[in-house]
């Protein structure tokens, strides 16, 4: 555990090389073996090269299936404890509308998670909706998506350490990584 306590990545939707090519290069210089503690991936990876990669930065590294893992065993969800946090994790295809704050709630009151991670949408956000918290990394690539005409490449890291969640939100604009900061508090 870090200063910062458990460190997680969440990343998702590179879809190499169905949509992209491959993850920027500023960004394969930030995510390197032995930086984090936990990988969660919202799924369509698109190629086993890159799942391998993933499985090469951390011990702990967890997958569900996106709507475009075709012929995987991947699970559609997972429930993951890191410290004292329940992490929800699913790709989003399952969420009608996509994206929507009250079709995500209702799943994340069935997985009875404090976090819920989805991607699918290819944008990145970090919400608190009815007291919980909800996080998209976007796409790490950029790749393509037919919600967006815009799809900025990105992925998040959380420090969990006690109720405490630190948000760090990397998005590359113009070429540049830009690194936002928050926070979160779990519920009671």
């Amino acid at each position: 555990m870090s200063q910062f306590g458990e460190l997680v990545l969440l990343i998702g939707d590179l879809h190499i090389p169905q949509r992209s090519v491959d993850l920027p290069d500023k960004f394969k210089e930030l995510l390197v073996p032995g930086k984090v503690q936990h990988i969660l991936c919202t799924g369509n990876v698109g190629n086993r090269e890159h799942s391998d990669w993933l499985k090469s930065l951390a011990a702990n590294v967890h997958f569900v299936r996106g709507d475009f893992d075709e012929g995987t065993s991947l699970p559609e969800q997972k429930l993951i404890t890191i410290g004292d946090w329940k992490l929800g994790l699913i790709h989003g295809h399952q969420v009608i509308p996509w994206g929507d704050k009250e079709a995500l709630s209702n799943i994340q009151r069935i997985m009875d998670c404090d976090l819920l991670i989805s991607g699918h949408t290819h944008s990145s956000s970090i919400e608190t909706y009815d007291s919980k918290h909800f996080i998209n990394p976007g796409s790490v690539t950029g790749a393509y998506s037919p919600l967006t005409s815009e799809s900025r490449p990105s992925f998040l890291i959380i420090a969990l350490q006690g109720r405490e969640a630190t948000t760090f939100l990397y998005e590359l604009i113009d070429g540049n990584v830009n690194v936002s900061k928050g926070s979160l508090t779990k519920s009671s």
